[in-house]
């Protein structure tokens, strides 16, 4: 029995210390971040659709000259600008000259990966070299990380919105708002390891030929 103990033990400890790493990475996660660099102009202000605060708030900042123009990504095929103007409270029975000029959509992307290959697209088109990334708090970890790899040479600034329903004091207490940080937490894990799990041999080899 206690030779059996022994040779299991390590595999214990090992086990431990990978939950108490994945814990103290939870407590990181889910400790709201700040705006970054509230008073630093950028070319454009991206939000990614999931809220009407986030729209809000892109919306307030193009309107307080902190980007030149308003890049909304992930859209509805099936919603336009003036639909969703309405939706979020901003459209009288004319078009705004502001959402004229200045708010595009991009329908394209169906999930973060896909926002931020749209949003590089558009910046690219665009010939713009920053951004105000607005997104839910939660959410900006893993917006970020995707939006850094697809476009390493943009400067992005965050600018999170903290919605309301997600409680921020002792969120664990809370369930709705514990399931919610945890699954991104795991979706944040996921993604930051992607090109780990998308690496093999093979496809090392077949580059090396090309």
């Amino acid at each position: 029995m206690t030779s059996a103990w022994d040779a299991l033990r390590p595999v214990a400890w090992v086990g431990a210390g990978c939950c108490l790493l994945w814990l103290t990475g939870l407590l990181w996660f889910a400790t709201p971040p700040t705006a970054e660099s509230q008073g630093l102009p950028t070319d454009a202000i991206v939000v990614l659709t999931g809220g009407s605060q986030r729209l809000q708030s892109g919306i307030d900042l193009l309107r307080e000259g902190k980007g030149r123009k308003l890049f909304v990504s992930g859209v509805n095929q099936r919603v336009e600008l003036d639909e969703l103007l309405r939706i979020s409270g901003n459209a009288p029975d004319w078009m705004p000259d502001w959402a004229a000029c200045c708010l595009m959509l991009g329908h394209e992307a169906g999930n973060t990966l896909g926002n931020a290959y749209e949003t590089a697209s558009w910046m690219r088109n665009q010939g713009f070299h920053s951004l105000r990334l607005v997104t839910a708090w939660y959410h900006m970890p893993r917006s970020r990380l995707e939006f850094d790899r697809a476009m390493p040479e943009i400067e992005i600034v965050a600018h999170p919105v903290f919605p309301d329903r997600v409680k921020q004091e002792h969120w664990w207490t809370w369930r709705g708002t514990a399931t919610l940080l945890v699954s991104e937490y795991v979706k944040y894990l996921a993604a930051l390891f992607r090109p780990v799990l998308e690496w093999s041999p093979a496809t090392t080899q077949a580059e090396i030929r090309r």
